[in-house]
């Protein structure tokens, strides 16, 4: 089920990118619920099933917060998490442990975490703790974007061309968006795919240009201005200048 409406988390941009999370998580069940859950929302999520791969994707890719269990294997969370803050990495970590215990917790948070989180937990909770972690490190998203007769609304998640509603789905939604906010810049399929899928995609698929012709039926078919062009050589844009 998609969350489109005002009670779904506000997801948190910058200018540029789609918020990623990095789940590290060994549980593998309870890790794809929640990995589905957030990618509902229109989220991109990484997962890690140990410490070691946790906190070498940690080092290594971009991320806008962290959800770590502190029970895992060949490294702990709590020394994932202080590694990390030794190496200067300023991602929000949320920590997630089945310890109740109010010395566990500290423990945690003495190592670096911003929140804390104990199992058995709802999902709701887990959402609107990630959402508050978002909201201290980034401005609101645009509350509209315009580009000549198209509108987006990021919080809404809701896009219309000529006042008539554009069902999109989730994927669809965040591409148009990545390109709504590179207006008139060309972007590659590479960036695309970065700040749209996690990292285990394949970057050399045909999906980009296949979502984007999708795009294009749904936002440009009946109309004599195209938004979405494709800059030869290097990918696509979206400008309301004409051809």
């Amino acid at each position: 089920m998609f969350l489109w409406g005002e009670d779904c988390v506000l997801i948190r941009y910058n200018k540029h990118r789609i918020m990623r999370i990095l789940l590290i998580e060994d549980e593998k069940r309870l890790s794809n619920i929640i990995k589905k859950g957030f990618i509902e929302l229109g989220y991109v999520v990484d997962q890690a099933f140990d410490g070691e791969e946790g906190f070498y994707l940690a080092r290594s890719e971009s991320y806008d917060v962290i959800i770590l269990d502190i029970l895992l294997p060949k490294l702990d969370g709590i020394t994932v998490c202080k590694q990390l803050r030794d190496k200067k990495i300023a991602i929000p970590i949320l920590m997630l442990t089945a310890k109740a215990r109010v010395e566990d917790r500290v423990m945690g948070l003495d190592v670096g975490a911003d929140d804390y989180l104990t199992k058995p937990f709802e999902f709701v909770e887990l959402k609107a703790r990630v959402n508050a972690l978002l909201r201290r490190n980034y401005h609101q998203p645009q509350s509209l974007i315009t580009i000549d007769d198209l509108k987006i609304d990021p919080i809404k998640r809701i896009v219309k061309r000529n006042n008539k509603h554009i069902v999109l789905t989730p994927k669809e939604f965040s591409i148009l968006e990545f390109l709504a906010l590179h207006k008139d810049e060309p972007v590659t399929r590479t960036q695309i795919t970065e700040h749209t899928w996690d990292y285990n995609f394949d970057s050399f698929s045909n999906v980009v240009d296949v979502f984007i012709a999708t795009l294009r039926k749904k936002i440009d078919n009946g109309y004599k201005n195209k938004l979405i062009h494709t800059v030869h050589g290097v990918g696509y844009k979206i400008s309301e200048r004409k051809r």
